[in-house]
């Protein structure tokens, strides 16, 4: 449901819009610039409400989820960096 200005009600993020929101998180999370606000116009384009507290926690989750994937990927690499720092001590 959308009210007149085209937003959504409700604050329900279907899966559509939760598949653009990924992939535009996942797009954008490397960039030097905002991935947050990169989030933000895209939900509006979606015409999600960004203040709606649903879509804010949506928003946090699929970005904790990036940094997760982000720490998943390199683990390897940063258990070797943080053996090598403590070798030095």
């Amino acid at each position: 449901m959308t009210n007149t200005r085209g937003e959504s009600k409700g604050g329900a993020v279907n899966l559509l819009q939760a598949v653009a929101l990924g992939v535009v998180e996942g797009l954008t999370e490397f960039l030097p610039v905002s991935s947050t606000g990169h989030l933000t116009i895209a939900e509006k384009l979606l015409g999600l409400r960004v203040d709606d507290p649903a879509v804010t926690a949506f928003t946090a989750v699929i970005q904790v989820g990036a940094i997760l994937a982000v720490l998943v990927y390199f683990a390897r690499d940063l258990a070797r960096i943080i053996a090598g720092w403590g070798r030095g001590w």
